[in-house]
This record gives structure tokens, C-alpha cells and sequence, in this order.
């Protein structure tokens, strides 16, 4: 498995990914994935070694130095394959292209996922807030969560 660029011609598959793990809720559409990767923001695909695609996630940075924020818009594994390391992979990579620019990286998360709660923390997020009624048309709440920048070093 290897994690690179999300390529546009993955994006149908992104949206099957989407429907299997969000049916209850409002699943990102093709135009969402390609207007994201349009914007120049930072999209990851995790591939089999035949090229298919069985996980994707997505960061946004916004602001410029030296206050550089970043947000993870999305990430997701294929049912298939989840709890096999590939969303840790994902996340880690995100959090390079985050740490590069010292940026903070915020993120919301279902309060009742909590193998993605757990996932978060183990990598440095904390719980900042909660937002009632965040996902739709569920209902579902989300947290808030918050993972420092990193610090720089003096040279």
C-alpha cells in the first residue's frame, strides 16, 4: 500500500467510499473532492499496489506565515480494510504537510466514532469544543479538536 497524491480520476471511487461510511448523513459529492483539489488543497489517496484506491484524506492550510493554519477536511478508509493502519498512515502524512508550515491543525470528528477519537489523540489532538448537530441530516454532534503547531527550532 502507498500513499500519494489523490489523482481526479479517483474521485467516483472517493464517493463510493463516502456512501458506504456516511449513509446517514450528507456524504461529500465528486464536485466537493474536485473543488477541494481545485482550490491547491492537499488530497492523499492510499493505493494497492494494483492502484486502487482504498482510503483518501484531505487537509486545507490557510493564512500565511508565520500564522499558518490547517484543517483536515476529510478522511476515510474503505470498510474493507479499515483497523489495518491505512487511516494512521493517512493522517501522519497530512500531519507532515501541517508540520512543514508549523501550522496548527484543527478538525471535527462524529462524538460517537471512537476509534477516530482515538486515532486523533494518539497523534496529539485534544477535544476543544463541541458542535451540536454538526453532521446532517443525522443530527450527529462532533468535536472540535485541536492539535498544536509544531514548534521551531532556532537555528
Amino acid at each position: 500500500m502507498t500513499i500519494a497524491p489523490l489523482r481526479r480520476e479517483d474521485v467516483p471511487r472517493c464517493v463510493e467510499i463516502e456512501h458506504e461510511l456516511f449513509p446517514g448523513d450528507d456524504p461529500w459529492s465528486a464536485t466537493s473532492f474536485l473543488s477541494e483539489m481545485a482550490m491547491g488543497n492537499h488530497y492523499l489517496g492510499a493505493y494497492l499496489a494494483d492502484g486502487t484506491l482504498i482510503g483518501y484524506g484531505g487537509l486545507a492550510v490557510t493564512g500565511r506565515d508565520p500564522d499558518f493554519e490547517a484543517s483536515v477536511h476529510t478522511l476515510a478508509v474503505d470498510l474493507g480494510y479499515q483497523h489495518s493502519g491505512i487511516g494512521k498512515r493517512l493522517l501522519r502524512a497530512l500531519l507532515e504537510r501541517a508540520d512543514e508550515v508549523h501550522a496548527p491543525v484543527f478538525l471535527e470528528v462524529r462524538t460517537d466514532n471512537v476509534p477516530a477519537i482515538s486515532l486523533y489523540v494518539a497523534h496529539g489532538f485534544e477535544k476543544i469544543g463541541l458542535r451540536r448537530r454538526y453532521y446532517m441530516p443525522s443530527g450527529a454532534d462532533a468535536y472540535t479538536m485541536a492539535r498544536p503547531a509544531v514548534v521551531r527550532e532556532n537555528p
